[in-house]
């Protein structure tokens, strides 16, 4: 980490100017420079402390590596903007720093947890350094810091499988090659190709380097961290919008899927691959049922719109202007498809990015959007929410006891593509989405105590949980979490973490019962 943080603190200090010392007192600069020393300090500390121990990583251990070298890594990475946030002119009362860090931290655990919730109001006014840090923190948490750090760990003689089992996002585990470091640097391989094309390609079609670079790291990731205040929307740019749309389908999809298409050209996975076909299979039902709902009915209409400002009240003529502006943005036939293409394939993967208010759409689509942020993408993708895999055995368990209601004696295993699941596997999945489940209703009934109207609440909670970032009202997708009281931000920080982990890796690691001999 002290090393990636070279590449913004470089960013940072081309774009000051004045003598060296200047520019390392610079708030610009100086908080790269603080946490590049503390992630060197820290990193070197505890290698030299543990390295008696590194061969007895078990299970619970690895849990335990992922949780809190997790938010170990976005406490330090919060620095530099920490740091550049209490520079801000006019913050100058002690009682003042708790909330920003706060601000900072949620900010930085947003992009690590590649949820893409923000608190800044006005991004465009961060210098470039700072933009990038928060796209590159998307780009490290989506594939994962410590399945990067598979590739070093074994000639360390750490047993990197059981931190791999806490990290890969999803209920796939499948290696690709004998050795686990391999199939870490396999999995960034295909990760960093996809980055680089997608780069290529919004560059090709005039965006800048800087911007297209941070736009495909929030992409590729599913994080949606954008270097402009209304995100892709900003550019009101056809091809923008579809190249972002291709790469945020291919981010939802399995790296293995990419993996054998790429590299070993084995065109068959496509055709065998059931969940690659359920997720298309939704995201097409969707954008269809979608685009015919937002064509036919348009936009809401002002007096259902004005609820959606709670937390920053807009004047009657601003919230007029707001409302026309949203319906140019979809009105005909091929701006309301694309948009509604682009939101669905955004939601659905949990990317989060925006190319207009779908909060002021139909309340229909609204509804299916919030369905779809619990989708989520493939297993093995760098995509938050449940998983689709999940979803497809939850559907047919539910279809096998009904069967099983019809026909008492019938013995219905659950199959995926011929292949028939353990009990234990199913028993897993049920228990996943219960505790998921669970989580979500206590995390909304919480925030319902901290923010305007439980529209908001539970939206925002649903965001965070599922990894997406806006949710809807007070947290839609021109809004932001500013407003949120700290309490309420370090409940969704929770939240971010917990998806992001799916679940059963914080609880394990935190769990008084794990660490019992």
């Amino acid at each position: 980490m002290a090393l990636v943080l070279l590449a913004p603190l470089g960013i940072a200090w081309f774009d000051a100017q004045g003598d060296a010392l200047h520019h390392l007192l610079d708030p610009r600069m100086s908080g790269f420079v603080l946490a590049i020393v503390t992630f060197a300090l820290t990193g070197s500390e505890m290698v030299r402390r543990c390295r008696a121990d590194r061969d007895q990583v078990g299970v619970r251990e690895g849990f335990a590596i992922v949780t809190f070298g997790w938010a170990a890594i976005a406490l330090i990475g919060t620095l530099p903007l920490f740091v550049f946030m209490l520079a801000t002119p006019g913050v100058t009362s002690a009682t003042r720093i708790f909330p920003i860090f706060t601000d900072a931290f949620f900010e930085i655990m947003s992009g690590f947890t590649t949820t893409g919730a923000s608190v800044i109001a006005d991004v465009e006014s961060l210098p470039r350094g700072i933009l990038f840090w928060r796209s590159l923190t998307h780009w490290l948490g989506g594939m994962g810091i410590v399945t990067l750090a598979l590739a070093l760990f074994p000639a360390f003689g750490v047993a990197a499988y059981q931190i791999f089992r806490g990290e890969v996002p999803g209920p796939s585990k499948d290696r690709l090659r004998p050795r686990l470091a391999q199939t870490a640097v396999v999995l960034w391989g295909v990760y960093a190709l996809l980055t680089a094309v997608q780069t290529a390609l919004l560059t090709a079609g005039g965006m800048s380097l800087f911007d297209s670079l941070c736009h495909s790291f929030g992409t590729m990731a599913t994080g949606g961290f954008s270097t402009r205040n209304a995100s892709i929307g900003a550019y009101d740019n056809a091809y923008f919008e579809w190249v972002v749309i291709l790469f945020m389908f291919l981010a939802g999809v399995n790296f293995i899927v990419h993996y054998r298409l790429l590299f070993r050209h084995d065109v068959g996975v496509l055709r065998t691959n059931r969940e690659l076909h359920f997720y298309g299979g939704v995201l097409v039902c969707a954008a269809i049922f979608g685009f015919i709902v937002l064509h036919t009915q348009g936009v809401l209409p002002v007096e259902d719109v004005r609820r959606h400002f709670t937390a920053a009240p807009v004047s009657e003529s601003r919230l007029q202007e707001l409302v026309e502006a949203e319906q140019a943005r979809v009105e005909g036939v091929s701006k309301s498809f694309r948009r509604t293409v682009f939101h669905v394939v955004a939601i659905a993967t949990t990317t989060g990015f925006s190319a207009s208010d779908w909060d002021m759409w139909p309340d229909f689509l609204r509804l299916m959007l919030v369905a779809l942020m619990f989708f989520g993408g493939s297993a093995g993708s760098t995509a938050g929410g449940i998983k689709m895999i999940r979803i497809m055995v939850l559907l047919k368990v539910a279809w096998r006891e009904v069967r099983i209601m019809l026909q008492p004696r019938l013995i219905a295993p659950v199959k995926l593509a011929g292949n028939t699941l353990e009990e234990k596997q199913v028993a897993n999945i049920i228990g996943f989405f219960l505790l998921f489940l669970i989580l979500f209703i206590f995390m909304s009934g919480v925030m319902a105590l901290m923010v305007p109207d439980f529209t908001t609440a539970a939206t925002a909670v649903a965001a965070t949980l599922c990894n997406i970032g806006p949710g809807l009202s007070a947290v839609g997708a021109a809004q932001n979490y500013d407003w949120v009281p700290p309490a309420g931000k370090w409940v969704l920080v929770v939240c971010m973490l917990l998806g992001r982990l799916e679940v059963y890796t914080v609880l394990i690691a935190c769990s008084p019962v794990s660490w019992r001999r």
